[in-house]
């Protein structure tokens, strides 16, 4: 038998030439590759619970969850065990040509379980990217086959996120991302987003989420309701900034979308798995959705893994009268993903991490945040179960905001990094998304990180003659 060299290890190099061979062969997503090779990459070696250590032996609070994914936390025993066991059965097979496995089956069936009661159908990706491409040729082909063809535009959000595809991108509201590739491709249009601080403080925020979810009846007014095909929207606007939309929003969008026969899309990529205190965000919002992505969470990041939640409405036509569904992918149910899949909602449902955010973590979670309120930087805060923002602004009394030029959340955000902390900038709106496990020290000790860098930030800041 051959001998396979095995990588080799984090200390076999130092980190400069770690950072060197990124530099000569990597291409990162979402990244100036000439500032990344001036600088060097942060490499990042082990990690446990809620904590990774880089290169240099720093330990840094993960705060961010990985990217929104690592909900039950790093070193679970259970999913490294469930993916090893998957390798040595069948590390791999397609679920083409009339074929599956038994762990796409028994996740299907698990999903069924924990999703909301008018889904029992799935459609597996790799990716919420890939879900929501998915999600595209899946609506269209449901008003196809229903004899409505001309039904083939979908609305979406101003600075919503959903994925980097062609598709994704494009249904997706981040002006940075349309402005390459030619995006958005044709029949997806957008309206503004439910962001309170930024459009809307001039009502109170129960007025403006029937204002802004109003919004969406004015474009399908606009566009003729016998085009449109769907809206999409993440319950909270993870990418976008963790936007949480007054209570009144969401079921002012249910009405609008029932009153019009329009199909809602919930994108639970990020608020899916326990994140927001229930399984999904659509159950925290209130919203039945005729189909829903998810991905992130469902293996906690452990293994790529995506996919759709097809409503027994929506699945009943695409069966019956559908025909062929000309569409999918290589990975779909790869049954090493979906055993580690399994595992990972097992263990959500021994430890109760649901019950758990809601109850305990996530308010604890609020209270830190409120409590960061009284800083000369923060405008608002927001949070929803394990999701938390703070807005960082020039003059407190009046919300005014930085020169965007500036990189205020940037400076924030390198204090962050430089003091054992990550968490995320979306412009001047620092964000968290902590793993689902956290315990209550846990928190009280990411608090005193984030105003320790607050403070740090506004000393720079001051010294900077910028206040």
């Amino acid at each position: 038998m051959s001998t396979v060299q095995a990588p080799v290890s984090a200390a076999a190099r130092s980190t400069r030439q770690w950072q060197e061979a990124d530099s000569a062969h990597f291409m990162h997503p979402f990244t100036d590759h000439a500032g990344l090779a001036r600088k060097g990459a942060r490499i990042i070696t082990r990690a446990e619970n809620i904590y990774l250590w880089d290169s240099e032996g720093h330990k840094i609070l993960d705060a961010m969850s990985g990217l929104w994914c690592v909900n039950v936390g790093y070193g679970q025993q259970a999913l490294i065990d469930a993916a090893a066991r998957q390798m040595k059965e069948l590390p791999f097979y397609n679920a083409f040509f009339q074929t599956s496995t038994p762990p796409a089956i028994q996740l299907a069936e698990l999903l069924a379980e924990v999703t909301p009661p008018q889904f029992s159908k799935v459609f597996f990706t790799s990716s919420g990217s890939e879900g929501n491409d998915t999600v595209v040729r899946m609506v269209r082909h449901y008003w196809a086959s229903l004899g409505q063809p001309e039904r083939q535009i979908i609305i979406g959000r101003k600075n919503g996120y959903h994925g980097s595809t062609m598709a994704g991108a494009s249904l997706g509201g981040m002006s940075g991302m349309h402005a390459q590739g030619g995006l958005p491709i044709p029949g997806i249009a957008h309206i503004e987003q439910p962001h309170w601080f930024e459009l809307g403080r001039e009502q109170s925020r129960e007025d403006f989420g029937l204002t802004a979810a109003r919004w969406l009846e004015a474009k399908v007014l606009e566009i003729g309701p016998e085009k449109v095909a769907a809206f999409i929207g993440e319950p909270v606007q993870g990418a976008g900034g963790v936007i949480v939309p007054p209570s009144t929003y969401w079921p002012e969008i249910q009405r609008i979308c029932d009153r019009y026969g329009i199909l809602l899309v919930s994108d639970e990529v990020i608020c899916g798995f326990g994140r927001t205190g229930q399984w999904f965000g659509c159950e925290t919002m209130g919203t039945k959705p005729d189909l829903m992505t998810f991905a992130k969470g469902v293996t906690s990041g452990y293994i790529p893994l995506g996919g759709v939640m097809v409503s027994d409405k929506v699945a009943k036509v695409l069966i019956e009268q559908g025909g062929e569904f000309n569409h999918g992918f290589t990975y779909s149910g790869h049954p090493t993903a979906c055993a580690v899949a399994v595992a990972n909602i097992r263990l959500i449902q021994q430890l109760n991490l649901v019950n758990h955010v809601r109850q305990n973590i996530g308010p604890q979670l609020a209270a830190g945040f409120a409590s960061l309120e009284d800083h000369p930087l923060v405008g608002e805060t927001q949070t929803c179960g394990m999701m938390g923002a703070l807005q960082l602004v020039k003059d407190k009394a009046s919300g005014q905001p930085f020169d965007p030029a500036l990189e205020v959340g940037m400076l924030c955000r390198a204090h962050c990094f430089g003091n054992g902390l990550i968490m995320r900038a979306v412009g001047d709106r620092m964000i968290v998304a902590p793993p689902l496990v956290m315990s209550r020290d846990q928190v009280d000790e990411m608090i005193a990180l984030i105003r320790r860098c607050l403070d740090l930030s506004l000393s720079e800041l001051k010294t900077k003659g910028w206040l």
